[in-house]
């Protein structure tokens, strides 16, 4: 089992890492001032499972290959990029409506809807290959090989790592979301922040396929 001294080396690690904004901050603020709250902290909780789905796929080995892979390397990568492209593109054509959207919040944020938010959040995760690659990197140095269960001991390190990456990008989330209550009053505005996030959305994605591995 992983000792308590590595565990909260690997916690402060973490943080110092996560509260640099980065593109999962990005991407939560754009959607939180593109569709507010619930749509902000639904996508916060995808994108850890997304990234947690990477530790699991790091312990049991798979991480090792994308991280050596060149060619699989760069296909996660483009295919991260694009579906942040298409949903900022998606937010820009449909800024106009935010109005109604805001108005009728709770009613938009059923299963079905708070289902697709979700998914879309893990879908980003799942597909940054930076945050595999800092898994593959920097887990195995946190285990002790000699108190055995290293997969297990991995599983719980990305458990830390996410729990702190799920507050610190809530507090980003809820931050941009209580922005986002000022513009409401003006549908003109409200449009253009709508605009601003789709655009921040594309803005992520162009440099995620724009940087990286040049090997």
């Amino acid at each position: 089992m992983t000792t308590p001294d590595r565990l909260l080396a690997f916690a402060a690690m973490s943080f110092l890492l996560i509260i640099v904004p980065g593109p999962s901050v990005l991407f939560v603020v754009g959607r939180a001032l593109a569709h507010g709250r619930r749509v902000a902290l639904t996508s916060v909780l995808g994108n850890a499972l997304g990234a947690y789905t990477l530790v699991v796929a790091v312990a049991l080995g798979v991480g090792t290959i994308v991280e050596r892979s060149v060619l699989v390397f760069t296909a996660l990568k483009l295919a991260g990029a694009a579906y942040l492209v298409y949903l900022g593109v998606r937010t820009i054509r449909e800024r106009r409506a935010l109005r109604a959207e805001f108005t009728t919040e709770d009613a938009a944020s059923g299963p079905r809807h708070g289902l697709r938010t979700l998914w879309e959040g893990y879908a980003v995760g799942v597909t940054n290959p930076k945050t595999i690659v800092f898994f593959a990197a920097v887990l195995p140095q946190f285990v002790d090989r000699d108190q055995g269960h290293v997969a297990l001991q991995m599983l719980i390190l990305g458990l830390v790592f996410n729990a702190i990456a799920v507050a610190c990008d809530s507090v980003w989330g809820l931050a941009a979301s209580g922005a986002r209550g000022w513009f409401a009053h003006s549908p003109r505005r409200l449009s253009a922040i709508g605009g601003f996030g789709g655009f921040a959305m594309i803005g992520l994605g162009v440099t995620v396929a724009t940087t990286g591995r040049a090997d």
